[in-house]
């Protein structure tokens, strides 16, 4: 006996081959994208994020904010309107991340924690801190000497600038 194909399973038989044929679209796009290559040039594009200089460099005063940048083959801080202080990537050594948080608000957060009845100030300081990255720099300078330098960067940018700084070694 021969099985009689009807309109119906024409239907489907085409309908799971459309979407047979759209994943394998989609998984080729995806593949074919991936596969670009990336020169880097000659000349890179800067890189460049907001930081706050907590100690080390020498041209930077501690707890002073700027701009931290990654140029062809340095990295520089750049206080806001100021020279700043620059080193050169290969002489860096080892770059350390962490993670911390502070608490935000201030005094008048702390007053009004306080005030607050029930112990719900307590409650209030559980979601009233800022959690943020260090980056910790291990250098050596022309003369040969071992240097640090600490910044703290906004959550997650830490990750960006050592890969940046990984990139360029």
């Amino acid at each position: 006996m021969i099985p009689i194909m009807t309109n119906r399973h024409l239907y489907q038989f085409g309908e799971r081959a459309g979407l047979r044929l759209l994943a394998l679209l989609i998984c080729w796009s995806v593949t074919a994208s991936a596969q670009s290559t990336v020169h880097l040039g000659e000349t890179r594009a800067a890189f460049s994020v907001r930081a706050t200089h907590l100690l080390g460099f020498e041209n930077a005063k501690n707890n002073s904010g700027g701009t931290l940048s990654i140029h062809d083959d340095l990295l520089q801080f750049q206080p806001n309107g100021k020279t700043g202080a620059r080193v050169k990537i290969g002489s860096i050594g080892d770059v350390v991340l962490g993670e911390e948080s502070k608490q935000i608000g201030g005094l008048p957060m702390t007053l009004g924690k306080a005030a607050v009845p029930y112990g719900g100030g307590r409650a209030l300081s559980l979601v009233t801190h800022k959690k943020y990255d260090t980056m910790t720099l291990e250098y050596v300078d022309d003369d040969g000497g071992v240097h640090g330098a600490i910044f703290e960067l906004q959550k997650r940018q830490a990750e960006d600038v050592k890969g940046q700084l990984v990139l360029i070694r």
